[in-house]
């Protein structure tokens, strides 16, 4: 239990990797705040507290964590991806649904958090993805925006450390997750077998907030063995 007494809260909570996060955060008794749109999707336990929240809500993200009071750790697992995903083919809406929910969405919660944060010298975990560092075929704006992730966990850990605030960028593969089904055409079954699993991302997960306060990683990549290596894809 070495979350006991601590309080948490995982945003996009309702399934894959931000489903398997909070029930490891609770695992380890955290008191788990586990947020989504469908917050009817998350089983309510004695150490997970479901509650629906949009995360592109600016004003509904400040006013939880206003309610809220102090927080120990905040993870950002929120994200999509559409099917038209080559630049040629990407519209205008689907662009903005991906800034809102993979970005703008993790900008909001990071500074509604903060001030928490700080009180308690907690510690922050952005979701983002090795496609933001190397390109694959998850699309340009795709893309773009998990590398925005990615910049946000280092800038803000930048500016935070002397607070006590440690900030973690983890960078996934491919997982076996339901976003998997928004590709143009689905991996085959032998190759989704062999993707990373939720589990493996909350396992990361769990590993960085649980390192001593005096020692952080700023980011951690976590890739499928026999698909990807780093510049390599063998997922499609």
């Amino acid at each position: 239990m070495r979350l006991e007494g601590r309080v948490a809260v995982v945003v996009g909570a309702s399934s894959g990797v931000g489903r398997a996060v909070a029930g490891a955060l609770a695992a380890e008794g955290a008191r788990v705040h586990a947020l989504a749109r469908r917050a009817e999707l998350i089983e309510r336990t004695d150490r997970v507290v479901p509650r629906r929240l949009d995360a592109t809500d600016e004003r509904a993200v400040a006013s939880f964590f206003a309610e809220l009071g102090d927080v120990d750790i905040v993870v950002y697992a929120a994200g999509t991806n559409v099917k038209n995903r080559r630049l040629a083919a990407l519209d205008d809406p689907a662009w903005r649904t991906m800034l809102e929910t993979n970005l703008s969405g993790a900008m909001h919660v990071m500074r509604a958090a903060l001030p928490a944060l700080r009180r308690r010298r907690g510690q922050a975990v952005l979701i983002a993805s090795v496609s933001g560092r190397w390109p694959d075929g998850s699309g340009p704006g795709y893309q773009a925006t998990k590398a925005g992730v990615r910049a946000l966990a280092h800038g803000l850990a930048f500016e935070e450390h002397t607070n006590g605030v440690r900030v973690c960028a983890i960078l996934p593969g491919a997982i076996d997750t339901p976003l998997i089904d928004s590709r143009p055409v689905p991996p085959a079954p032998e190759v989704r077998a062999k993707m990373l699993r939720p589990e493996d991302i909350a396992a990361a997960c769990l590993f960085v907030v649980t390192l001593r306060p005096e020692a952080y990683v700023p980011e951690l990549v976590i890739l499928p063995t026999e698909l990807q290596a780093i510049g390599r894809d063998l997922t499609r």
